[in-house]
């Protein structure tokens, strides 16, 4: 036990490495507006940028970390942090729009930081303790959402873009030597030791085929896989513009838009530590999922109306908890409605529709503020919110069932 809990005390490099990654990127957030000034572009071109880091992600971080299998993790992970420091570089140095694409492509290319970070998860820690500790990258996330947009805000005015990217490639700086000196080698083929997590990727590619068709025939796991989508390239498709939205909308500059964004991030943090799980347990899962759907609904369909700063604030509070109620129930619902040994592909399906999203979000969002008034720009999000809603009304079958609010596997199948 002792020692258990000193293999994972031993990971707190890698939790600083990801918060400073992490904050790196929350740190561009507000400035997609400057691009648009700065570089005399369109919101679709701005969108651009943004899909162009998805999809480079989602064609090499697969691939960064296949490889970190064979060649181990922190040579891989190493790789992935220069690429990421260099393509903050090149953001800094960008002259023109097309040098904000480079900057974006080389950083898809080499984003291996978070699957890898996982795979470290994985080899260090034990099956039943993984979820709990997952939790760290999330909230990794919310800690840097809170500080990140203020400082690029307010860096960029007086900096422009040069200060915000210098500030990210310093932050990958920093992830990389807490890599060098910090995080051990945890890679099976590196240690010699085996885990439970390489026995099951040696199972999984028995039997990959196999598991894929049986998740395919899975009802309930696909109507899930369907809400978790339409949800995901909602919420993405307004998060994506809505610095550019706010800019052209409110006339904010970008301190107003950082500091708006950290307001949002703190909220989330509140309500994620504070009301989720004491409301989850009063009034359930299913409700409380229901009513988060429900409120993007009404938010996303209202807030292309406001006028004023604090209705602003308001929608954006509401959005914020709404997505703490949304997100982790349909991972949950995800997990659950699959076997254990179809867990890696059902998640690795999940986290395709968010690359997916990550890639269409963008893109949509950037079309819609040049070619619809401003008061319907959440309109796309409200519609495929709708489609989400409804279908979270059809009943869902578990292979889990729960003990006082805690998931627990079943000991008989019911789902084959």
């Amino acid at each position: 036990m002792d020692q258990s809990k000193k293999s994972y005390s031993s990971l707190w490099p890698l939790w600083v490495a990801v918060f400073s990654d992490i904050l790196g990127f929350t740190i561009l957030i507000p400035l997609f507006p400057l691009f648009i000034s700065l570089f005399s572009v369109t919101p679709l071109e701005v969108g651009y940028a943004m899909s162009l880091n998805a999809a480079f992600g989602f064609i090499f971080g697969p691939i960064l970390s296949h490889l970190s299998d064979k060649y181990g993790r922190k040579p891989l992970l190493l790789i992935s942090q220069f690429g990421t420091l260099l393509g903050f570089v090149i953001l800094a140095m960008s002259p023109n729009i097309y040098w904000v694409y480079a900057s974006r492509m080389v950083d898809g290319m080499f984003g291996g930081n978070f699957p890898i970070a996982k795979a470290i998860i994985g080899d260090v820690i034990e099956p039943k303790d993984r979820s709990k500790e997952m939790t760290n990258v999330g909230t990794a996330h919310n800690l840097a959402n809170l500080v990140g947009p203020a400082i690029g805000g307010l860096l960029s005015e007086s900096t422009g873009l040069v200060g915000p990217a210098l500030v990210a490639a310093f932050l990958s700086l920093i992830t990389i030597i807490m890599t060098i000196f910090y995080i051990e080698e945890t890679a099976p083929i590196k240690t010699g030791k085996i885990t439970s997590v390489k026995v099951d990727v040696e199972e999984k590619n028995t039997k990959n085929g196999k598991n894929a068709h049986s998740l395919i025939k899975n009802y309930y796991f696909l109507i899930v896989l369907m809400i978790y989508s339409f949800h995901t390239l909602a919420f993405m498709t307004n998060n994506s513009g809505f610095a550019m939205f706010m800019s052209i909308k409110l006339s904010y500059n970008l301190t107003t838009i950082g500091l708006i964004f950290t307001i949002s991030g703190a909220f989330q943090l509140f309500i994620r530590f504070v009301i989720f799980y004491p409301l989850m347990k009063k009034i359930g899962e299913d409700k409380l999922l229901k009513l988060g759907l429900a409120i993007f609904i009404f938010v996303f369909f209202l807030i292309g109306f406001v006028s004023a700063s604090y209705q602003l604030i308001i929608g954006m509070l509401f959005l914020s908890f709404a997505a703490s109620s949304v997100r982790g129930i349909l991972n949950s619902y995800l997990s659950r409605t699959v076997r254990p040994k179809q867990q890696g592909l059902a998640m690795g399906l999940g986290s395709s529709m968010d690359s997916a999203a990550q890639i269409i979000g963008p893109l949509l969002s950037g079309y819609i503020l040049i070619s619809f008034n401003l008061n319907y720009y959440g309109f796309v999000s409200g519609i495929l919110s709708i489609i989400a809603f409804i279908l979270v009304f059809i009943k869902i079958k578990f292979v889990f069932e729960k003990s006082e609010g805690i998931p627990k596997f079943r000991e008989k199948w019911e789902v084959e």
